[in-house]
């Protein structure tokens, strides 16, 4: 049987995330895609600043909820993607085609927010 993180290989799909604000210490959540490249998961974006991004800056920790068919609250830790050659494999990959759609490969590669998530381990 399929699961929902399955369906991440094919395409973007949509989840919530909670993030902690990095100013207020409270819960923030979000709708937000999710895409699986090879064996990552990854969370990215159009260039431009985004909140969320700020908040794993300051702590990487995150819960990903999954919705739809599967309902599931998954623990994972964020680190952004700052390797050229890792941002160009993610950007240039097929699952990310949409975001392709709305920039040019360089400026995904130079600006967009990207992270690859990681089950947390406690």
């Amino acid at each position: 049987m399929k699961t929902a993180l399955d369906e991440a290989a094919f395409g973007p799909i949509t989840v919530d995330i909670t993030t902690t604000g990095r100013r207020s210490g409270t819960p923030q959540r979000i709708e937000i895609w999710v895409v699986a490249v090879g064996d990552r998961l990854v969370i990215g974006g159009t260039p431009g600043p985004r909140g969320w991004l700020a908040n794993l800056r300051s702590d990487p920790a995150l819960i990903l909820h999954l919705k739809g068919d599967v309902i599931a609250d998954l623990d994972y830790v964020a680190s952004e993607v700052t390797d050229a050659a890792v941002r160009r494999e993610i950007w240039t990959h097929p699952t990310t085609e949409w975001y392709r759609g709305r920039s040019t490969v360089d400026d995904l590669i130079a600006n967009a927010p990207t992270v690859e998530l990681d089950p947390r381990v406690d």
